[in-house]
């Protein structure tokens, strides 16, 4: 099979990204670790250098391991042996292929063996191994664990469990149980101090813990007795060795079948505390969520870019009434389309990944008194942050959605054949469906990306990329965005004027996905004022998005609070 990365000139467009520059000088301290690790990069070329070849690598291992791997593992996927997960057989084959070229825990400091990577190649990496197979990739991608750890734990917990990463150690965030799904509030898991002991420990039972018998886990437990919410909560870490906990059985999925997910006890389990009690839902849970979110951001567009390529190759094959079907009308739409919407997914992919990737490098420095910020770079900071926490959301939300719109489009492509098992797509649809599910439904990104609308951060982003679009010659392009911005500006208004928040709740994921239309769109026009490749992709998703604003625009602005009234009697009282 092709090399996922070589074959998509797209991923090596986004890593080259003028903001690199900036984002590797800061990462690597200005090439400090040249002097005490052979492998450190010299300067930017060199570093740039590096995650080119790295991600190289994971492009064979995605094309030449992997992706063959996946058919087989969704057949027939983990299994529980002795109370414990024993991967299929072609899960541990691509697992072993990424441990042995070093790239598990690839962000980590060189000190814990790690690359000292920025977020950049690691949600590339995720991106390319979530085309191969979306299941193996929530795999990879909870070594966000090792992030988390690096960022709140003591100094004698990463020496403990950091280097075993780059070993081939696994990860698990264990945060839901029966009772508490997205209300992580409710978690109900013991944690008890051991005094005598001098260990905190666990007990009661965690559900759809994804790669849940991980050798390093990260718990959320209730270690404040007589409390019921977020307040009671804390954050430990869990190792394998200890051999406290049970897997009692692994869920029966639609898709994703190659990452077990499991039903868990604990019973007596010893575990360290991860930062200060009391803080674990409130300040780590979160950040290892966003971590997450921007995770499965890339995985949506993995799948996507799956399912596109998938729905291309057959409509060039399927032949009907004399013809391939990529020829006729209503197909090539549909194409167009999809290619479109996956473009401007990725582009706001590694936009949300730049901003992440700046603020943690910069609040790190900050934190760990390395040296004194300037003034500027604290502005920078501050902003990276606000960013981050708004786009974060928001790529989640977006990419999400067109994933499963892109993985529906390619099965309609491909017609019965879609439909049964002998062709991939039928597994890459399945995958998709997930994606607006976990790790925050789109129904709660709407929640947390809504900020973003009422503080005004989108609107101040989005003046930005007007700023930065000052080529003539795609002015016609432009002005259609700014026009779709002036829409947008009305609809805030008045739904932010009627000071009513069940109206605001309401209307809140039109407002988002406006603003995100404005958003992918400027972020497409200035991908082509850095390669004329992306225009025609530009055209397409500006002129789509600009139709859909307008009809969220006519429905804003033609509803009143009265209506409000209609939709809950529908519900409430006509409901059989």
């Amino acid at each position: 099979m092709p090399n996922f990365y070589s074959d998509n000139p797209d991923l090596k467009f986004h890593l080259s990204h003028p903001l690199m520059k900036k984002i590797i000088t800061l990462r690597e301290r200005n090439f400090s670790d040249k002097e005490k690790f052979d492998y450190a990069p010299v300067d930017f070329e060199d570093a740039m250098d590096n995650y080119d070849q790295i991600s190289d690598i994971v492009g064979e291992i995605c094309g030449n391991i992997i992706a063959p791997n996946a058919d087989a593992v969704d057949k027939h996927g983990p299994e529980i042996v002795d109370g414990r997960v024993k991967y299929a057989e072609g899960t541990q084959q691509s697992y072993d292929a990424l441990v042995q070229a070093n790239l598990i825990g690839m962000t980590l400091p060189r000190k814990y063996n790690g690359l000292n990577f920025s977020i950049i190649p690691y949600v590339l990496a995720g991106e390319m191994i979530s085309r191969a197979d979306a299941g193996f990739a929530n795999i990879w991608g909870l070594q966000d664990c090792a992030e988390t750890l690096h960022e709140f734990a003591t100094e004698e917990i990463k020496n403990q469990f950091l280097p075993r990463f780059n070993e081939g150690a696994t990860a698990a965030m264990i945060l839901t149980e029966p009772d508490a799904g997205s209300d992580l509030q409710s978690v109900q898991l013991k944690a008890h101090f051991d005094s005598a002991k001098n260990i905190w420990i666990l007990n009661g039972v965690k559900r759809f813990i994804t790669n849940g018998d991980a050798e390093i886990s990260l718990v959320l437990a209730r270690s404040e007795e007589n409390t019921t919410d977020g307040r009671g909560l804390s954050l430990f870490v869990y190792d394998k060795k200890s051999n406290a906990v049970t897997i009692r059985r692994l869920e029966n999925k639609m898709g994703i079948k190659s990452s077990p997910t499991c039903e868990m006890v604990f019973k007596n389990a010893p575990a360290q505390l991860v930062g200060d009690r009391k803080m674990g839902l409130i300040k780590y849970v979160m950040a290892l969520m966003n971590a997450a979110r921007l995770g499965v951001g890339g995985q949506s567009v993995g799948i996507a870019e799956a399912a596109y390529r998938e729905a291309v190759k057959y409509a060039h094959e399927r032949v009907q009434f004399g013809k391939p079907i990529i020829e006729f009308p209503a197909v090539y739409e549909m194409l167009a389309l999809m290619r479109a919407k996956l473009r401007a997914a990725r582009s706001l992919l590694y936009e949300t990944a730049r901003f992440v990737d700046l603020y943690k490098i910069l609040t790190e420095i900050f934190d760990q008194k390395e040296r004194t910020l300037s003034a500027e770079e604290k502005t920078e900071m501050k902003e990276y942050r606000k960013l981050a926490d708004a786009f974060t959301p928001l790529l989640k939300l977006v990419s999400s959605e067109y994933c499963n719109e892109i993985a529906y489009d390619a099965i309609q492509i491909h017609g019965g054949t879609g439909f049964m098992k002998d062709f991939p797509i039928e597994r890459i649809y399945r995958d998709a469906r997930i994606t607006t599910i976990y790790e925050g439904t789109s129904q709660l990104q709407v929640i947390a990306a809504i900020r973003g609308v009422t503080t005004g951060t989108f609107l101040s982003q989005i003046k930005f990329y007007e700023k930065q679009c000052s080529n003539p010659e795609w002015d016609n392009l432009k002005n259609i965005l700014i026009a779709m911005t002036q829409e947008y500006e009305i609809s805030v208004k008045k739904v932010s004027d009627a000071k009513n928040n069940e109206l605001l709740d309401f209307q809140a994921r039109k407002l988002v996905e406006m603003a995100g239309n404005i958003v992918m769109g400027y972020l497409l026009l200035l991908d082509t004022l850095r390669n004329n490749e992306f225009h025609i992709d530009t055209e397409i998703f500006i002129k789509k998005v600009c139709a859909e604003n307008k009809e969220k625009f006519a429905y804003i602005e033609n509803f009143e609070m009265k209506d409000l009234g209609l939709f809950k009697t529908q519900i409430n009282f006509r409901h059989n």
